[in-house]
């Protein structure tokens, strides 16, 4: 992170998401702000808190790509939630620290694999060393008395077994393997919502009080070796370090994305759904504000993640949140609506454009899939007319687009045989200039 400034972040996204320079620019300055608060006097670094940012624009328009894309390129914890899934016109709605709960569960499990990338090759020699103990048993009874010869004969005998196996040669061959079944593990528990932490310490505490059963099952050793390889490399991972790393990684690096954060700002005060409304907005006031959330892996301060919220704001405006809520996301960035020339480089330019989704989705039928330029800017008209003409969906309009236009492609090819199909400006009219034209048809199709 060390080495990616605001421009080689912008960069960097660029890549992935058109157009949109003021919100990666955003969005770059404060994940390189993290970076900065690591290097100043610690009796400093706690009164700094993360400038929270507002994206503000229809849907497709890449809010939710940015802060996705700009989580991986950090290799934070990234958490998107819609802020309606904590309000349902009347009090039933999901506890709000489950976010941070969320949160900590995807830290652990990041950093719980980059350890077992650390140990894997250890814990495959000992899970190769568990296959050669099932498939050459050792007798425990006669292990005592054993002569040198017996056991350099042994020894001979194992070796050998184990080259063979190292080569390949027993890879189909069916052992039985002893798997433990965690009765915590096979246990739900239900209540209300709120409750998840209470069910996560019951299912803890019955986890100590019950022993760890164990099922015998029958599998090739290509399955069992990786069984035995996870077992291991858990084993060698100090989960203690796991939860530490874990907890530091989202206190000082998490993301979290409110989607849909215009459904629960209200202009309308005191009648119908806005009170739930701004209650939603109080609730996650104190999560976002910095505070201490009880998880199963400890207590987990919020005060310097980085929280940033999205919304359309058709009806609604950020000035109709609560005060404190606003105050709470000091940046507002308003996304630009995507033309026709950004469809166009939405559908070649990205890494994964669309146009190359499709073309190696064909691929794989043995078609080789080309589009005339022609052809591409044909696509983006009408996805531009078809968004002026109905609801504005974005980037999002080309992938209806493009799954009707492939339509007969993707069902007929079978890759029975290698084929070239070319896709020309007549081939986009003629399969969709008509329903393109019809509001109805593309209304319901498009």
């Amino acid at each position: 992170m060390n080495e990616l400034t605001p421009k080689q972040i912008v960069r960097e996204l660029n890549q992935f998401v058109v157009g949109q320079k003021d919100a990666k620019r955003a969005v770059a300055i404060a994940l390189r702000n993290r970076w900065r608060r690591q290097q100043v006097a610690e009796y400093m670094r706690d009164e700094i808190v993360p400038n929270n940012i507002i994206l503000i624009g229809t849907t497709g328009v890449g809010k939710t790509e940015i802060a996705r894309r700009l989580a991986n390129l950090a290799n934070a914890p990234f958490m998107k939630v819609e802020a309606s899934k904590f309000t349902e016109v009347g009090y039933v709605g999901r506890d709000v620290e489950s976010i941070i709960r969320d949160l900590i569960d995807i830290a652990v499990n990041m950093v719980r694999s980059e350890k077992e990338i650390e140990v894997v090759q250890q814990a495959e020699k000992l899970a190769q060393e568990k296959i050669l103990d099932i498939l050459f048993p050792v007798d425990r009874q006669t292990e005592r008395k054993k002569s040198p010869e017996v056991e350099q004969r042994y020894q001979r005998n194992r070796q050998r077994l184990k080259k063979k196996l190292e080569k390949g040669d027993f890879e189909d061959k069916v052992v039985e393997l002893d798997i433990s079944s965690d009765f915590a593990t096979q246990m739900q528990v239900f209540g209300p919502f709120g409750m998840e932490e209470i069910g996560t310490n019951l299912k803890d505490m019955l986890s100590n009080i019950m022993p760890g059963q164990k099922k015998r099952r029958k599998m090739s050793i290509k399955a069992a070796r990786k069984i035995l390889t996870d077992a291991e490399a858990h084993n060698l991972i100090d989960q203690d370090e796991v939860i530490r790393l874990a907890k530091e990684s989202v206190e000082n690096n998490g993301i979290v994305f409110l989607d849909e954060i215009d459904k629960i700002a209200g202009s309308n005060k005191g009648v119908g759904p806005d009170v739930s409304r701004e209650g939603v907005q109080r609730d996650l006031l104190p999560i976002i504000e910095g505070s201490s959330v009880p998880t199963k892996y400890g207590m987990v301060k919020t005060d310097h993640i980085l929280f940033i919220a999205a919304g359309a704001f058709h009806i609604s405006t950020p000035s109709d949140m609560i005060p404190e809520f606003q105050g709470r996301f000091p940046i507002r960035v308003e996304m630009n609506k995507l033309s026709t020339n950004d469809f166009i480089k939405i559908l070649t330019h990205p890494k994964s454009a669309l146009i190359k989704q499709y073309q190696a989705l064909l691929a794989a039928e043995s078609v080789d899939l080309k589009f005339e330029k022609t052809a591409i800017n044909a696509i983006a008209q009408i996805a531009t007319e078809v968004n002026n003409k109905t609801e504005n969906i974005g980037a999002r309009r080309l992938h209806t687009i493009m799954t009707t236009l492939l339509d007969d492609h993707l069902y007929e090819q079978t890759g029975r045989k290698k084929q070239n199909i070319v896709i020309t400006k007549n081939v986009v009219e003629e399969k969709l200039a008509g329903i393109a034209s019809d509001q109805d048809l593309s209304r319901y199709i498009l």
